[in-house]
């Protein structure tokens, strides 16, 4: 019997505001997972009920700073991040600083991986080969770049790397939060105020970049829930 995961679809929403959500998810999963270390009698945690979800969200113009992140690849100063309307926090996820904005899908799995798997390095591979097949729907042929997450185009020919999704997840016990960022027709200009992933040298494209036409965004989310379902083996519920 394939593991349930809730589907909900954000919309648009404040980065902090979905954080925040994320964290809430997180904590309810946590508290039923703690009974495991309270109890004097041998649990085996994944047959608790903890519960899975899958959250889609757009964000207005923000730049993140994962926690092994540098400032100094954040090009632009705070004044003009407030001029032209973008946000910027410090998070708790891995990876350096990249950009969420409009016209980008964010995919925020929240998955107690003790159902799974206890492996980020496999969790983080899975939600690599979601985005490589959802790409591969569009005639793209994503990929991987050696030593560095999230899925990449022409990653082994000097010159031609490009990123089209970035990548950075928390694990507390097991449970993830935060996830992938998916550039649809997302205007990657903001891009040129940072150093995205703290990679030198290397671009960033999106669907829309590539093929020279938009995307619809909703067609780009059925596609990623269904390889969703089909990596990790599970089925999406509303609500």
């Amino acid at each position: 019997m394939k593991q349930p995961v809730h589907f909900r679809d954000l919309g648009h929403m404040a980065y902090k505001d979905a954080w925040d959500y994320q964290e809430r998810l997180l904590q309810q999963n946590l508290e039923i997972k703690s009974v495991v270390h309270r109890s004097s009698e041998p649990i085996d945690a994944a047959t608790l009920p903890t519960q899975h979800y899958l959250l889609f969200v757009e964000h207005p113009p923000v730049y993140t700073l994962g926690k092994s992140g540098k400032m100094e690849n954040v090009l632009i100063g705070e004044e003009e991040r407030s001029e032209r309307g973008i946000e910027f926090y410090q998070t708790n996820r891995g990876g350096d600083i990249t950009f969420h904005g409009p016209d980008q899908v964010v995919g925020y799995p929240i998955l107690d991986l003790e159902k799974f798997y206890t492996d980020i390095g496999k969790y983080l591979r899975s939600l690599e080969d979601v985005i490589i097949l959802t790409l591969a729907e569009y005639g793209i042929t994503g990929g991987r770049s050696a030593g560095e997450t999230g899925v990449w185009i022409d990653a082994q020919v000097k010159g031609r790397e490009r990123k089209i999704c970035a990548m950075g997840v928390r694990c507390s016990r097991w449970v993830t939060m935060h996830g992938f960022a998916l550039n649809v027709n997302t205007d990657l200009s903001y891009f040129n105020h940072i150093i995205p992933c703290g990679i030198v040298n290397k671009k960033v494209t999106s669907i829309k970049e590539e093929l020279g036409h938009e995307v619809p965004m909703e067609e780009v989310k059925e596609r990623l829930k269904a390889n969703f379902c089909k990596v990790f083996d599970t089925e999406l519920v509303a609500g």
